[in-house]
């Protein structure tokens, strides 16, 4: 059933989805603009969307451990994930904004489902060995195709059809990835492994993983710091595309500059999968991110496509780096619980940026951009220090058995 399904038919269905999440984030966030006409409020309607994860993810991750269909479970977070972008699209401007809130909340509970949920699913469809390490990569670069190519149809589609248009087909692109998702194979009895621990045992069981694995324990708080930082910068993209470029959905295709080259930066990866330890990739990433948001602050179009278009060089590795660290430590009968707990904590740091930018850049986009530049620089001082310390412990004391 593995080789039927195949390499291929994962990642088709990876980036249709991916780039109808990509997509949905701008969408809202015009929408929320041209609805209101405040930051603060456009920013609100994006962090709701993501800071539902925090909670949807663990229990997702436990259901996709237990399940013995774990694809058809997938397809269900899909199919559901569109549906919540629907209601939202045609709840704009109909329904009172606090109630718009709270389905996009109820939406962004299966939100890892597009990024974790899938990606833990990829031993399954590759095996192991050395073919999972490129596949990896590859399944990382649909994450650069999907911020390619969403931002461009969300920036398109405002302008063309409106910004709840935007959201509709965001929410099409995403339901098209179902069928990949039902097809994947299913658990056998020879590849079953170890039962995982009970579901309700779940955020217990991968805090002591996750915790107790420095490697994985750095990456993870690397990439959520990093996450608060990108966060900042999404929602500063409307306001820099209007003061800048002529407008704000102009400004929504500034993330493709950035997918471009994370794109191009991780298909380098995929060619040499093994030449950078991902850890070093890790911190030395987030120095890159910190160098692409201080760029942005020079008020002038060249600069600020240059700023982004250095923000992908960051984006991508990371990205890679965070996968094949996650895919080396996550044991198997965890595996779906420690990529979309991963990816729940990860986007609640966007959303946690993403809240924090609307009243900083009302207040000064060039003070929003330096905030998101230091927070930059502490995922890399996170990252070095926390190496910094394991090492010192370890040569302090013996090694404590598992």
């Amino acid at each position: 059933m593995t080789k039927r399904y195949g390499l291929r038919v994962h990642l088709a269905g990876a980036v249709t989805a991916r780039v109808g999440d990509e997509m949905s984030g701008p969408a809202l966030l015009l929408a929320g603009l041209a609805l209101t006409g405040t930051a603060v409020e456009a920013s609100s309607l994006l962090a709701a969307s993501a800071v539902a994860a925090a909670l949807g993810g663990p229990a997702l991750g436990a259901l996709l451990d237990r399940s013995d269909r774990p694809g058809r479970l997938l397809a269900g977070a899909l199919a559901g994930y569109a549906a919540g972008l629907v209601l939202i699209a045609g709840a704009l401007g109909r329904l009172p904004f606090s109630v718009i809130l709270a389905m996009a909340v109820v939406t962004g509970l299966v939100g890892p489902a597009l990024s974790g949920g899938w990606t833990a699913q990829l031993p399954r469809a590759v095996g192991g060995g050395e073919g999972l390490d490129r596949a990896n990569a590859l399944d990382a670069m649909t994450f650069g195709v999907a911020g390619l190519a969403g931002p461009v149809l969300a920036g398109g589609a405002a302008e063309l059809l409106g910004a709840p248009a935007a959201v509709v087909l965001s929410a099409v692109l995403v339901a098209l990835a179902l069928p990949a998702a039902w097809t994947l194979p299913a658990r056998t009895a020879g590849v079953r492994g170890p039962r995982p621990a009970p579901s309700g045992a779940a955020p217990a069981c991968v805090v002591r993983v996750i915790a107790g694995r420095p490697a994985l324990a750095r990456a993870t708080l690397t990439s959520i710091v990093s996450a608060v930082a990108q966060g900042m910068v999404t929602v500063c993209v409307p306001l820099l595309g209007t003061r800048v470029l002529g407008g704000a959905g102009r400004g929504a295709m500034l993330l493709s500059c950035a997918a471009v080259t994370a794109l191009a930066a991780t298909a380098v990866l995929a060619r040499f999968p093994r030449a950078l330890p991902p850890e070093t990739v890790m911190g030395a990433s987030a120095l890159v991110l910190a160098a692409s948001s201080a760029l942005a602050l020079w008020p002038h179009p060249a600069a600020l496509v240059a700023a982004f278009l250095l923000a992908g060089v960051g984006e991508g590795p990371q990205l890679a780096a965070l996968f094949a660290i996650r895919h080396r430590e996550a044991p198997d009968g965890l595996r779906g619980r420690v990529f979309t707990t991963g990816a729940s904590l990860k986007i609640t740091g966007f959303a946690l940026g993403a809240a924090l930018a609307g009243p900083v850049a009302s207040w000064s986009l060039p003070g929003a951009l330096v905030v998101a530049t230091g927070v930059s620089v502490l995922a890399a001082v996170v990252s070095l220090a926390v190496r910094c310390t394991r090492r010192a412990c370890v040569r302090g004391r013996p090694p404590v058995g598992r």
